[in-house]
């Protein structure tokens, strides 16, 4: 599992201040803990960028490799900015992201083809979010098959089915439910591409304390299904040591959980328990509430 640090983020008031300030060590020093933590990318988030995109773009990149040789994700949805960024990468890097806006389809696919670097395309599209996943599939094909008229060749291209919070009044879990089928059969549809997830995305507007469960729950069952990379936190040392075999027994009841499998709760832990009930809320078999694991 490929895991792309998502601890330097604009939404933070410690990045964003470091931005503006330009504040190299407190960017670099995520970058290193990130590194240190097990992260195979670190992603920088800026969002719009709006004022001074290039140089804002040019500085975030080159500090942070300074502090890291780790190909770096490349996160905004300005093309000036991202090209900047593009421009002063020493390695391969990743172009985060394009979808099947025509905008996007447009300034950022060019792109990616232009620098020859990896690219992330999601499956949202001029309509919005496709709402299932007959629909996601459409909307990707659509948009991978555009990407190879222009030179970009399946092996370049991550997908985004999109991640949305569990907690949404019911949707939640109809989405995560589509995403992990969609994440089952793309390798099929698609020979070639890769898969991502901005992870901490399933777990927004959940009680703080009850975030890490479900991330970690999850990202085992998209893994399952094939899942190649995630954004995600890497500081989670419960959650890296899940995704790369350190806790089995774990593993094995989510997986048991994800085939149907009777689960004798009286024989578990109360941790081991938790995780249990986490996977069948993403399952649908629980319906969610912020009280699942007390059931």
């Amino acid at each position: 599992m490929i895991i792309i640090g998502e601890n330097i983020h604009v939404i933070a008031r410690a990045v964003s201040t470091a931005i503006a300030e330009r504040d190299a060590k407190v960017i670099q020093d995520l970058a290193r803990a990130q590194a240190e933590a097990g992260a195979d990318y670190i992603d920088l988030n800026v969002g719009p960028l709006r004022k001074d995109p290039e140089d804002i773009m040019r500085w975030l990149v080159n500090t942070v490799q300074e502090a890291t040789n780790l190909p770096l994700s490349l996160d905004t949805m300005n093309p000036v900015a991202m090209e900047a960024g593009l421009e002063v990468c020493k390695t391969k890097p990743l172009l985060n992201s394009a979808s099947g806006k025509t905008d996007s389809k447009e300034q950022m696919l060019p792109l990616a083809k232009k620098h020859n670097c990896d690219v992330i395309i999601s499956v949202i599209n001029d309509r919005g979010m496709p709402p299932d996943v007959e629909l996601k599939v459409d909307s990707i094909m659509d948009t991978v098959a555009y990407a190879n008229e222009l030179g970009i060749p399946n092996e370049d291209i991550w997908v985004d089915p999109i991640v949305l919070p569990v907690s949404t009044a019911g949707e939640g879990q109809g989405f995560a439910k589509s995403s992990l089928e969609f994440i089952g059969i793309l390798a099929d549809l698609l020979p070639g591409v890769k898969s991502t997830v901005g992870l901490s995305n399933v777990s927004n507007g959940v009680p703080a304390e009850l975030r890490p469960i479900l991330n970690r729950t999850y990202l085992v069952m998209l893994q399952r299904n094939g899942l190649y990379s995630a954004i995600a936190d890497p500081s989670d040392k419960e959650l890296i040591g899940l995704v790369r075999g350190k806790l089995p027994g774990i593993v094995e009841l989510i997986h048991k959980t994800m085939d149907g499998e009777e689960v004798d709760f009286s024989s578990l832990s109360s941790r081991e328990a938790d995780y249990v009930k986490t996977a069948r809320v993403f399952l649908g078999d629980t319906l969610y509430s912020d009280a699942w694991l007390e059931s």
